[in-house]
């Protein structure tokens, strides 16, 4: 399979609680926080998660939080992390969640995000917005860029106005299409009036605007295929992640079939 198709690890957020998931997003990123943390499970349980994701067929992952953080990883924790990624020819697309809201929390993501051998981080850190000079030079320092979600922004220009021109590279988006949807904004436009600032994808579709409930591709009102014909046109390079966190079932399956239809959208 393509290997710009990643799996994104936040997908089993619900795992950990059996995918009985009834207080939001909060329950299952603190079970699953608990339940890796432990170093004497830590290899059994990461493990388990990169052979599923590999047996699906993806060659890539975006590393979520939950599973490896940066507030509680060890030298060993990392260490166990890629030799299993290493054993799996796992790569790491970018490491996804809230990156901290001060300057040693954001360095710590970064020599994390160095250690897994990506230079994304995907997602935000309120850093940005109480110190952005540090912020910038954290980054540009480890040589690794932020790209911001969309979420809670509504629109392409809230993003926009957060990357600024000061950034020096150091600021982008990872877009996420199913935010942009739930807020009522076209994704497809977004990416349009959003590159060449987009560093990262999240492919993700929902049911319906004003709720974020993710489903499989071309159930919802994305048009998702769309997109990457969009992101194809106008020369995007980086990673497509696929992103699917329903909260009372399984994902696996549509993540399988979401992977084919990425693939062959970008083959043709």
């Amino acid at each position: 399979m393509n290997p710009r198709i990643s799996f994104m690890g936040a997908n089993y957020v619900a795992r950990a609680v059996g995918y009985h998931m009834v207080k939001g997003w909060g329950e299952g990123d603190e079970a699953t926080n608990r339940l890796f943390q432990p170093l004497e499970t830590f290899a059994e349980r990461f493990e388990q998660i990169v052979s599923d994701i590999h047996a699906l067929g993806f060659t890539t992952m975006d590393v979520w939080l939950a599973h490896l953080h940066w507030s509680w990883a060890t030298e060993e924790h990392i260490r166990l992390a890629r030799e299993i990624l290493r054993k799996y020819s796992m790569r790491v697309a970018s490491l996804a969640g809230f990156f901290g809201s001060t300057r040693e929390e954001l360095a710590s993501s970064c020599r994390l995000a160095r250690a897994l051998e990506t230079t994304v981080l995907g997602g935000t850190s309120s850093l940005l917005k109480t110190d952005r000079a540090s912020t910038i030079a954290i980054l540009k320092e480890h040589g690794v860029v932020l790209g911001i979600e969309n979420h809670p922004e509504k629109t392409p220009q809230e993003v926009l106005a957060q990357i600024g021109d000061d950034g020096e590279g150091a600021l982008g988006t990872a877009l996420d299409t199913g935010w942009f949807a739930t807020q009522g904004y076209d994704a497809v436009r977004a990416i349009e009036e959003l590159f060449p600032t987009i560093v990262h994808m999240h492919l993700k579709d929902v049911l319906q605007a004003g709720e974020h409930e993710t489903c499989r591709f071309g159930r919802g009102i994305v048009d998702v295929e769309q997109c990457v014909r969009t992101l194809r046109r106008l020369g995007y390079s980086g990673y497509y992640s696929i992103e699917h966190e329903p909260e009372l079932y399984d994902p696996t399956e549509d993540c399988r079939v979401m992977l084919t239809q990425v693939s062959g959208w970008l083959a043709e």
